[in-house]
């Protein structure tokens, strides 16, 4: 294990960004329901009882109900026909007072996930998977109305890293602002510096983070490179990247060594380990070896703990951008 001392990488705590980002939309909800009697509403839909989803919808219900976002339970059973899930989604459609529109994945096999993500109507597509807004993501000069709540918070996560690059260095130069680290996160959260420029690395090609959250990259004016199962060479592209989105699904598959010195690492990957130290039996672990990297890079997201809750985040804030384009209208 590293010491305090051996790790030279900021950690960059992901669970206190995005608590100040859900203080923002709280406000933000607070307002909306005192000025226009209208509250954001978002609908979970949920199929079967994995264990691993049945966390994550509730971890999202629970945020919901945080920031004062109403939320529509939608439970189903495994064996459901997609033509009632389908039924459910229309009639979520149809509902005023829901704003947002979230089926949590996987389906189970008998249902086609991209027909039903396809029936979501646009203006609800919090998840931002709707083909629509996706092919508008992958088109210049085009903006989708929602993006993808993962890719989103990755890029939000970038920003704010070489934000508190620019930071330091200026603080170094002149010396006379002693900002916090909270402070600096309001700064950063507003300054909107973007990542032009910089030599970004996607690792993984899926359609809810890699795929993305390159074209998100690539909007905001990196150059942009995807490393997945047929890159004959993968370590020596991660070693030229200034950003590195570890996506592959793959416990510590990126070494220490391929971390370029300074370089900001964003592991998306949540993988279980064996662990006897631990009562579950395991740990969790991301796809870059933690360890190893946070001798080596500039800033790095821990796992547990750095791009999850900033995801949940995007989806509150999402739902909130939602009503708002409702109100407007």
């Amino acid at each position: 294990m590293a010491s305090p001392s051996d790790c030279k990488a900021t950690i960059i705590d992901g669970k206190a960004i995005a608590q100040t980002i859900r203080s923002e939309i709280a406000d933000e909800v607070r307002h909306l329901s005192q000025k226009y009697g209208k509250v954001p509403g978002l609908a979970v839909v949920i199929v079967g009882n994995r264990k691993d989803s049945q966390s994550y919808v509730g971890m999202k219900r629970k945020a919901c109900a945080e920031v004062g976002i109403r939320s529509f339970d939608v439970n189903l059973p495994e064996e459901v026909p997609e033509s009632d899930l389908i039924s459910k989604v229309h009639e979520l459609n149809a509902n005023p007072d829901v704003h947002g529109i979230l089926v949590q994945l996987p389906l189970p096999k008998h249902i086609n996930e991209e027909k039903v993500l396809g029936e979501i109507s646009l203006e609800k597509d919090v998840d931002g998977f709707h083909p629509l807004n996706i092919g508008k993501l992958a088109m210049k000069g085009r903006e989708p109305l929602f993006q993808p709540c993962t890719p989103k918070a990755i890029l939000q996560c970038c920003q704010i890293l070489y934000d508190l690059a620019f930071v330091l260095f200026a603080k170094m130069l002149c010396n006379c602002f002693p900002f916090s680290l909270q402070g600096c996160l309001e700064l950063l959260s507003r300054s909107g510096v973007s990542v032009k420029g910089k030599n970004a690395v996607v690792v993984g090609r899926s359609n809810i983070v890699g795929l993305p959250v390159s074209l998100l990259l690539l909007k905001a004016d990196a150059t942009v490179s995807i490393v997945h199962s047929r890159t004959p060479d993968p370590e020596r592209l991660v070693r030229e990247a200034d950003i590195v989105i570890a996506a592959a699904g793959q416990a510590m598959m990126i070494k220490g060594s391929w971390i370029k010195p300074g370089a900001a690492v964003i592991d998306v990957g949540t993988n279980a380990v064996d662990d006897p130290t631990k009562k579950s039996g395991y740990r969790l672990v991301g796809d870059v070896d933690f360890e190893a990297a946070c001798r080596v890079a500039g800033w790095i997201t821990p796992v547990p703990g750095g791009v999850g809750p900033m995801t949940v985040a995007m989806l509150l804030r999402n739902t909130l951008d939602g009503v708002k384009r409702v109100i407007e209208q």
